[in-house]
């Protein structure tokens, strides 16, 4: 009986045990924010990653408690580096961001150089990423090559649909994340928050809570939005529109009760309709702002810092999580939109 007893209180209190830094990385100098951020993996969340301010303790002491971002990826991956630039800047004004999939130090150069021949915006010409490296928009005989690869490749699912017609349809492959896990990692922030002992003891301010997500991300933002404990959400290159993806449909729409911020790359945004049905859709009791570039849909990850869309979302998330009103004149300011951001184009509605 004896055993029994120590084994459940060994198991009791590595359940309840404080967050435990495995990893650690620091991407682009700490970011250009007063906090130098750094990049975390913990033992206690191997399936998230943690983006903060470096010296946490001594933040907290100086500006109190900080916010808190729960992140959900593009494609609904299980990787976040592809946002490393962005959240990491973000962290370092003094947030503390979980986003989905484990601590990873993959070349975040490497990510994006094949997103960006992917997918190019026909409105941007050279672009020269983080790390100085210019990346050029595909020729002509390149995008030739690419539209004859893709009609192959739709000629030989045709043709092997047509032969498996009369046989048993394989399971559609599954996610490897859901909309859940960002309330799941907001659980565990809340009790490390609660721990002594804990890197984050009493480090974190729960009551100001943003969801934030990419691409498919931002349906498993709209997915989890219901939850009273987010305060408001940022949906970068996405919208729901007439679709259904990770149990988000445009019902979800009727559940926000937070103000909402679309930032979306513009008419070369895949994701541009059904943002724009998104927020037609919304209701006239909630705060909504929308602002379009021509960045398409990999909007500016790519570029030092994250780019512009960071200088966004840091204003959106000061503005609305830290009472920074100074920060609301990029949403609700014409002017200063244009002065700050030429090529950008903003609505809102419900202010």
């Amino acid at each position: 009986m004896r055993k029994v007893f120590i084994a459940a209180m060994m198991i009791a209190m590595s359940m309840g045990a404080g967050a435990q830094t495995v990893n650690r990385q620091v991407v682009e100098e700490g970011g250009t924010g007063p906090f130098k951020s750094e990049v975390v993996g913990d033992a206690s969340c191997t399936g998230f990653t943690v983006y903060r301010p470096q010296n946490l303790k001594e933040v907290v002491a100086q500006k109190g408690a900080l916010p808190v971002i729960v992140y959900a990826n593009g494609a609904c991956f299980n990787n976040n580096v592809e946002m490393r630039l962005l959240l990491s800047e973000v962290a370092s004004y003094g947030y503390v961001a979980a986003a989905i999939g484990p601590y990873d130090e993959a070349d975040v150069m490497a990510q994006w150089r094949g997103v960006l021949k992917a997918a190019y915006p026909a409105t941007k010409g050279e672009v020269v990423m983080a790390n100085g490296e210019k990346i050029l928009p595909m020729t002509a005989e390149e995008k030739k090559a690419q539209q004859e690869e893709q009609a192959k490749q739709r000629a030989l699912a045709a043709k092997n649909a047509k032969k498996a017609k009369k046989q048993q349809q394989p399971a559609a492959p599954q996610f490897s994340t859901y909309p859940k896990m960002l309330l799941e990692v907001l659980d565990w922030l809340t009790e490390q928050n609660a721990t002594q002992g804990s890197e984050y003891y009493h480090c974190l301010a729960l009551d100001r809570v943003a969801a934030m997500g990419q691409s498919c991300g931002g349906a498993q933002v709209l997915a989890i939005a219901y939850d009273p404990r987010i305060k408001t959400c940022v949906m970068l290159n996405t919208g729901i529109g007439d679709m259904e993806m990770m149990g988000a449909t445009k019902e979800c729409l009727k559940n926000l009760h937070q103000p909402m911020f679309y930032m979306i790359g513009g008419p070369a945004d895949i994701a541009h309709a059904n943002a724009q049905k998104d927020y037609e859709r919304i209701g006239n009791d909630i705060p909504v702002v929308m602002l379009n570039s021509k960045d398409g849909h990999s909007g500016t990850y790519y570029e030092k810092h994250g780019g512009n869309y960071a200088k966004a979302v840091v204003k959106w998330l000061d503005w609305q999580l830290k009472d920074k009103v100074g920060q609301s004149a990029l949403f609700l300011d014409d002017e200063y939109l244009k002065m700050k951001f030429p090529e950008w184009q903003g609505v809102r509605k419900n202010f």
